[in-house]
């Protein structure tokens, strides 16, 4: 029927392959993060957004999850540094 120029089938064909997107940009900006101790003051900044009613509480979930994967990915980028000079000194 979308094919045939039906407009609602149409929509609804669009609908499915491009929903339409339920957030929306949050205008807050984190801190520079660059050290997973930055994360700390990036959480503290989210807290006193949501205190000052900046942000909502579900927008700053959003971003503390954020904040989780960003640690996560420092923290395993430093154990492998640090398994990759254990094994230097083990093989020297």
């Amino acid at each position: 029927m979308a094919l045939a120029g039906d407009g609602v089938a149409l929509r609804l064909c669009l609908d499915r392959i491009a929903p339409a997107r339920k957030d929306r940009p949050v205008p807050f900006t984190l801190p520079t993060l660059e050290t997973a101790g930055d994360a700390k003051n990036a959480a503290a900044a989210i807290v006193r957004a949501v205190a000052d009613g900046d942000l909502t509480p579900s927008e700053a979930a959003e971003l503390s999850r954020v904040l989780d994967n960003f640690i996560r990915v420092v923290e395993a980028t430093e154990v492998q540094a640090r398994l990759e000079a254990l094994e230097r000194k083990a093989s020297q």
